[in-house]
């Protein structure tokens, strides 16, 4: 057998290439968008990808399998499971629970494990030449290490009324699945650390069944189901806005995207009509650059890990957009903006010196230091914005400061003062420094970016209150 994890840091999503090398075939589960890893990896192991497996419909990123499958001609194996309306909506082979796919002398046996989705499914291995147990369970989002999968996103992200308290409740049924297996049994996860798909997901990539029985808090409930839902609902992220069109994105016939976009750089005039016509500049660079001198109505979304979560929260899917990045980045920046389906690169711009040699003028971000911050807030003429998730801010947070959680800062404009110095931070600058390119895009001349943030509050001994 022939097995290759394949990591995508900035979404913290992971994907399988698992093949039989006597039979020369293989079978990838849940693929990225940006397919050409896997035809990659297919080439230099002199095997044939003909079989794509899902766990579920995905939240978080958009699927590659159908990418994938019109390379390749390899078949789509996808849920039944869940009812009418968790179906996919194109060709593939559907599973049931029991259902069993042959990948050479491989063998995947399928397990129904709703809770985090209605049509969740996990994929039992066997490695039929060495034995007739299983080897490893590819788990999606139903089982991470340390930490199992959301039941709520389809209620906080879909707008699916009532189905988080169900899909707590299937979950804890679920569990009993994973329980009875041999306590030997590898995992392999949908996400790790950093991923919105739950809410104490561990960095190493892979556990056992066993080490989870043991070290995860999901199993130790026993048969207080009441207790179980209560702390699986507890606490979960902030569900960023792009999830509900990967849902639907992800279930319907879409247009395809079988390489990565070139994309075109833009001289002035193209990027100063292209501003006039509403589509956003994305200024990818470091938020100290951006501080220094940005392009007056740019956002600054900076090139790292959660470069497309941000970018999902704040583009839309209809309206083109604009990057400012060096021209090495993007690549790299293209293929995060595709896997969440963020197609629509109108063009991008190098750097700010296009705008300044056409004589437009940069705008510069107030930073203000911790003293300056204190200064202003010891006299009492401020508004504090914390602009962190919900259970950041509720673990402690500065005494007055209001809570706007800065994924959903431009539907919360009114209430951010207009007749005094606001000061926004978060936990380390990233977050406050997009709040701060957002509020100065709608006209706010008033915000002060306390940057070094929380960090830097309980660094030098400050005091927090809890909510």
């Amino acid at each position: 057998m022939y097995f290759q994890h394949i990591y995508d840091d900035s979404l913290a999503q992971g994907s399988y290439f698992i093949g039989c090398q006597k039979a020369g075939v293989a079978a990838v589960i849940d693929p990225k968008r940006d397919v050409d890893t896997y035809l990659k990896i297919a080439r230099e192991q002199k095997m044939e990808i003909t079989h794509i497996l899902e766990t579920h419909i995905h939240a978080d990123f958009l699927s590659g399998s159908r990418e994938l499958a019109a390379l390749t001609g390899a078949q789509m194996y996808l849920s039944d499971e869940g009812g009418a309306d968790w179906q996919y909506e194109f060709a593939h082979t559907g599973l049931r629970n029991g259902s069993r796919v042959q990948v050479g002398h491989l063998e995947f046996e399928v397990l129904h494990t709703p809770g985090h989705t209605p049509e969740s499914i996990s994929f039992l291995l066997t490695d039929k030449p060495a034995s007739n147990a299983p080897v490893m369970l590819f788990t999606g989002d139903f089982v991470f290490v340390g930490d199992i999968g959301r039941p709520d996103l389809l209620e906080k992200a879909a707008g699916l009324k009532g189905t988080q308290e169900a899909g707590a409740h299937q979950m804890f049924t679920s569990l009993k699945k994973f329980s009875a297996l041999p306590p030997y049994v590898q995992v392999w996860p949908g996400h790790g650390a950093g991923s919105a798909c739950g809410k104490a997901l561990g960095t190493v990539p892979s556990t056992t069944t066993g080490y989870e029985l043991v070290r995860s808090w999901a199993f130790h409930f026993e048969e207080d189901e009441a207790g179980f839902v209560q702390y699986l609902l507890a606490d979960q992220p902030e569900p960023p806005r792009y999830f509900a069109m990967m849902k639907k994105l992800n279930k319907i016939n879409r247009p395809l995207l079988t390489a990565v976009p070139v994309v075109k750089e833009l001289g002035i005039n193209e990027l100063k009509a292209a501003m006039d016509k509403g589509y956003k500049l994305i200024d990818t660079r470091d938020k100290a650059a951006f501080a220094e001198g940005y392009i007056p109505g740019s956002i600054n979304i900076q090139d790292n890990n959660s470069f497309n979560t941000w970018a999902g929260w704040f583009l839309d899917y209809d309206t083109p957009f604009i990057l400012l990045a060096a021209p090495a980045r993007l690549d790299d920046l293209t293929r995060k903006l595709m896997r969440i389906g963020l197609d629509n690169i109108y063009g991008y711009i190098p750097d700010v010196k296009i705008w300044e040699n056409a004589g437009g003028k940069l705008e510069h971000e107030p930073v203000i230091s911790l003293d300056e911050f204190k200064t202003l807030y010891q006299n009492n003429g401020i508004q504090v914005i914390d602009l962190r998730g919900a259970t950041e801010y509720q673990s402690g947070h500065i005494k007055g400061a209001d809570h706007l959680f800065v994924g959903t800062l431009p539907n919360n404009l009114g209430k951010i003062r207009k007749d005094k110095k606001v000061v926004i931070h978060c936990q380390g600058g990233d977050r406050a420094t997009i709040g701060y390119s957002l509020l100065a895009r709608q006209g706010y001349k008033n915000i002060l970016n306390f940057s070094e943030g929380m960090n830097k509050w309980l660094e030098d001994g400050n005091q927090v209150v809890q909510q």
